[in-house]
């Protein structure tokens, strides 16, 4: 995440997203409580036909009977960035010996400028936050992460009943997630580096 140049600093941005501490890809939140993240991806409804959309509907509302807890359903949009794709594909030319595959990326790139030319190209990205409140039966954290992985299996599956692929996302997808989500220029630019990730790593009391 962002390298913050004094404790002063770093406990202030820490309170301000309300978050503990990252261990094992679970967020540790103020008042002993939990928070696991999916990403998952999406189904486009509208063209499916009349019999699999019926379908879809059926498997949701099953869905949503088996949930194990409340959930959180967080759609992201964000601004690609073009001029990134455009140098990867830079690139991998230099490292392409075939001048017909050296021709094709160059039209491919030009292709690309043109096509994003003054419009923003947006992707979404899908997420399901699962929670967790700490009891007095579960304090111990291994048990409270064993809670959240049979949850977390429950979700998944459900998901897959309706066409959607989905995935936990781990300590550093999670760092990832808020690193872009409060510094998205920087983001860009720098990514998270090993040093950053233990600062922010580090359990810090509220």
């Amino acid at each position: 995440m962002w390298m913050l140049p004094k404790s002063k600093s770093r406990i202030s941005s820490r309170t301000q997203i309300n978050i503990k501490e990252v261990r094992d890809g679970i967020l540790l939140l103020p008042n002993n409580e939990y928070r696991a993240v999916i990403e998952t991806s999406s189904v486009n409804f509208e063209l499916k036909s009349e019999a699999e959309q019926d379908a879809l509907i059926d498997n949701f509302q099953n869905f949503l009977n088996s949930l194990p807890s409340k959930l959180q359903v967080l759609v992201r949009v964000r601004e690609m960035d073009i001029d990134r794709y455009i140098e990867t594909m830079q690139r991998q030319k230099e490292i392409e010996k075939d001048k017909g595959y050296k021709s094709q990326i160059d039209n491919y790139c030009e292709f690309i400028k043109k096509l994003v030319s003054g419009n923003k190209i947006l992707s979404r990205r899908f997420y399901i936050i699962l929670p967790f409140k700490e009891t007095e039966k579960q304090k111990d954290f291994s048990l409270i992460k064993e809670q959240l992985h049979l949850n977390q299996d429950i979700v998944i599956k459900g998901l897959e009943k309706l066409g959607m692929k989905a995935k936990v996302l781990d300590s550093l997808e999670v760092l990832e997630l808020f690193y872009s989500f409060y510094n998205p220029s920087q983001a860009k630019i720098q990514p998270l580096s090993t040093e950053a990730i233990e600062e922010v790593s580090q359990p810090y009391v509220i």
